[in-house]
């Protein structure tokens, strides 16, 4: 008998759901409501950061830089 098999492989997976919900809803009860109005304003200078280091990265690339 081996132990990857149909029955372990579903058990896992709905063990793996289960506990997948329960982390999000852990989650979204340690985050007060206010708090989740400052994360949306730390996306826009992310995406500008990563827009930087991805251009930053393909002008080095362009001139022939390792």
């Amino acid at each position: 008998m081996s132990i990857v098999n149909r029955r372990n492989a579903i058990l896992g997976w709905g063990v793996w759901q289960v506990g997948k919900a329960t982390a999000k809803r852990k989650a979204k009860q340690a985050v007060a409501p206010n708090e989740k109005r400052r994360t949306k304003g730390a996306i826009i200078p992310a995406v500008a950061a990563a827009a930087g280091g991805a251009l930053w990265f393909w002008r080095r690339r362009r001139n022939g830089e390792t």
